[in-house]
């Protein structure tokens, strides 16, 4: 019985040791945003409803592959502390996203937004339409979310 423990014991130290030391990600993961901007969700309710949206990519510059790689956006009114809609996606799965290597684009878009009657372009013009910005978190493994980056929501419509 203390055999099989001791061997339990060191099968866990050794998978410990391979995954290597914890990645800082503020320092390593380089997010580039491909845009920003408002997403046209169609008609909601009989009006037209626009979202914030953001589109990045992460290039890791760690020397070890950053297994199960997510990221989870959180919008913003500019006058707002408060989370106005978020999205979670998963970057790089299991296989992870491996040194060098940058990720495919993804798109997070929030649930919450503007609806309106008037042409979806007038939206962005009206004089009560307040901006947004997005705060992107991080994280791989079991490692807690670190954010990565903030940004601006720029006024356009986007695809």
């Amino acid at each position: 019985m203390r055999a099989a423990a001791g061997l339990l014991l060191l099968a866990l130290s050794l998978s410990m040791t391979a995954c290597g030391p914890d990645v800082d990600l503020v320092k390593t993961l380089q997010v580039d945003v491909v845009s920003t901007g408002w997403y046209d969700l169609g008609i909601v309710n009989g009006q037209n409803k626009l979202v914030p949206a953001v589109s990045f990519t992460f290039t890791n510059h760690s020397d070890q592959t950053l297994g199960t790689l997510q990221a989870n956006a959180i919008f913003h009114r500019v006058i707002d502390k408060e989370e106005w809609g978020s999205g979670f996606v998963t970057v790089a799965g299991s296989a992870g996203l491996k040194p060098g290597a940058t990720s495919q684009t993804v798109t997070v878009r929030s649930q919450l937004g503007y609806t309106g009657s008037e042409p979806r372009q007038d939206m962005l013009k009206n004089a009560q339409f307040v901006d947004a910005k997005v705060e992107v978190f991080a994280k791989y493994g079991s490692v807690q979310w670190v954010k990565v980056g903030e940004y601006a929501i720029v006024r356009r419509l986007i695809q």
